[in-house]
């Protein structure tokens, strides 16, 4: 039995990335809640569950800061979101397989709010690449990863306990 969580801000996900996390979880039974502000089709599964919060603001950010915790992980491009939770010590991965540290969250997130505010004052246009065959691959291979770490350490948990 596996102590963590698998959380998505599902608002954005892309198809491919949302099929990878489908398989892993189904396929390792892990719980997997997607959370957004409208519903989204997910599989029929006993350990998948789709929450829809209130169409507020940050209603389904607020939703998993307050519902996840350390032992999860939360997968979201919204870099603001990553920041709390990464405050929190939880493990935060974006669509295209970049994981959010302490170490790099803060520069990311000053970066997106300089970009927001050129954008918002004019000075530049809003930019976002295609999402890539490439981003999939490195979303998988970060998703993996973290993953076999969370049961390493749930492992050797045991063991010690």
């Amino acid at each position: 039995m596996q102590d963590f969580s698998i959380w998505v801000d599902a608002d954005s996900c892309p198809l491919s990335v949302k099929q990878i996390i489908f398989r892993f979880c189904e396929r390792n039974n892990f719980p997997l809640f997607f959370v957004a502000n409208r519903s989204i089709p997910i599989p029929k599964k006993e350990n998948f569950k789709m929450i829809v919060c209130d169409a507020t603001p940050d209603a389904a950010d607020n939703y998993i800061v307050e519902n996840a915790n350390e032992n999860d992980i939360i997968i979201t491009r919204d870099i603001p979101l990553a920041d709390r939770l990464v405050e929190k010590n939880i493990v935060v991965i974006n669509d295209r397989g970049t994981l959010y540290t302490k170490e790099n969250i803060k520069e990311r997130l000053s970066i997106r709010n300089f970009n927001k505010e050129l954008y918002t004052n004019g000075i530049v246009s809003e930019k976002t690449s295609t999402f890539s065959k490439k981003d999939t691959n490195n979303f998988a291979n970060c998703f993996d990863r973290e993953i076999q770490k969370k049961i390493k350490s749930n492992r050797h948990q045991e063991k010690t306990n």
